[in-house]
């Protein structure tokens, strides 16, 4: 799903007072992780993940993943939180257009 500016302004906005949902651990990312965050947006749409990484090439393949895995859309990165919105079914925040 692709976003447009205005939609991402919108849930920037939303996301700005969310606390990270999942947290990657030492592990990184497992399938356990990956079921999670799939669960996470099932609920509730948007969610903020705590990627934490220093290296920013591994940060980036990780994000990567879990976009492609979970069907995501990438909404924003920022430092090592990662915002991600996927519709659902009851629609819960309604996009502008």
């Amino acid at each position: 799903m692709s976003l447009n500016n205005k939609q991402i302004q919108h849930l920037k906005g939303l996301a700005h007072s969310l606390k990270p949902v999942v947290l990657l651990g030492n592990n990184g990312l497992t399938e356990a992780v990956v079921a999670e965050i799939d669960y996470a947006l099932n609920h509730h749409e948007l969610i903020k993940i705590k990627i934490p990484t220093d290296d920013r090439e591994n940060k980036s393949l990780i994000i990567d993943a879990i976009v492609r895995e979970t069907k995501g859309t990438k909404v924003q990165v920022i430092g090592k939180t990662l915002i991600l919105y996927r519709e659902s079914p009851e629609k819960k925040i309604r996009l502008p257009k």
